[in-house]
């Protein structure tokens, strides 16, 4: 009797979570175009309270879809353009002298709010993104001495332009880890690019149709929190647990490898894989999530061996080759 009340409360958690997905997706398509798939990631990102970080030439959508999604869910949204001269209290804030009160007071910078996007952030040099650190681990920012909460659902969305680099600053390894995943955003199929220039020469362009309030709030921002926990309830069994550690130990002894994936990212692949569970409709995770999730978990935290990478070999070959080697419980 126990183990049906277990069963029951576990379908049912999976069920709302999934309605809620579905819903945030319906809407989502009402403003972007296609990326079905990207739209997916950075919901997994969502519920698993987790960073992402985006990269796709511009003009593909970023910015728009990130502005959506937190309109979709209810929460606020901040946008900070990363430039060279941009200064780490840019981000975080500082305090004013006001005349009229003869006291300081903290005028809060951007970091303060729900969703965030720092676009192009490997414009601004190392101190300026460290300045992130605190925010996307602890979810505070230290202003001054005097530390302050920011929203327990603070969720970075980072891009990058992944074909120019002058003026730009790679970004510290110790940042990238802390991005659950990678996200690569495409060009659009020609329908879609097609579909997109019919709208713009309407009054329904994706801007437009954002702005027009055709698209509906699926949720409040506090009940994000709430939904999350429903996550825990996605059955994930100790072999493939067992197959997650095995994935990611594999990146530290692969010979083509000088710098494999960290302990964080066993914990991104756990996470994401019962997010991508309950995206599918399902209470329990198969190897199919996990390799699913591999490639966007894994990219952006191995470093290749620079003879290996003159002879033009790629960090997703090195994860396919990976993803062949280890052996896939039954």
């Amino acid at each position: 009797m126990t183990l049906m009340n277990d069963t029951q409360t576990t379908n049912a958690e999976t069920e709302l979570i999934l309605d809620v997905m579905d819903r945030a997706r319906t809407e989502v398509a009402k403003v972007i175009i296609g990326q079905s798939d990207v739209v997916d990631q950075c919901l997994i990102a969502i519920f698993t309270n987790s960073h992402v970080l985006v990269e796709g030439v511009p003009g593909v959508g970023k910015t728009l879809l990130v502005k959506t999604l937190a309109h979709v869910l209810g929460c606020d949204f901040s946008r900070i353009q990363f430039t060279p001269d941009l200064m780490p209290a840019d981000i975080t804030g500082t305090h004013v002298f006001d005349m009229r009160n003869n006291s300081f007071s903290l005028i809060k910078g951007p970091v303060f709010t729900t969703f965030l996007l720092a676009d192009e952030i490997n414009r601004a040099p190392a101190k300026t993104q460290s300045a992130l650190l605190q925010a996307m681990q602890e979810r505070t920012v230290t202003i001054d001495r005097d530390t302050h909460t920011l929203s327990p659902d603070f969720t970075v969305f980072a891009t990058q332009n992944p074909i120019e680099f002058d003026g730009t600053y790679p970004l510290p390894e110790a940042q990238k880890d802390r991005f659950l995943l990678k996200i690569s955003v495409d060009q659009p199929s020609r329908d879609e690019e097609l579909s997109l220039a019919t709208r713009m020469l309407g009054n329904d362009s994706p801007e437009q149709v954002l702005a027009s309030g055709a698209v509906k709030p699926v949720l409040k921002g506090e009940t994000l929190s709430k939904l999350r926990s429903c996550l825990q309830s996605i059955l994930i069994k100790d072999d493939l647990v067992s197959y997650i550690v095995d994935l990611v130990r594999k990146t530290r002894t692969h010979p083509s490898v000088m710098t494999g994936a960290g302990p964080r990212a066993t914990q991104a692949l756990v996470l994401s894989a019962r997010a991508m569970a309950a995206l599918s409709g399902r209470a329990f995770v198969i190897p199919d999530d996990i390799k699913f999730m591999v490639p966007r978990v894994l990219e952006h935290r191995m470093i290749l061996r620079p003879e290996y990478e003159i002879e033009g070999l790629t960090v997703n070959e090195v994860v396919g080759a990976i993803l062949r080697d280890v052996a896939v419980p039954r």
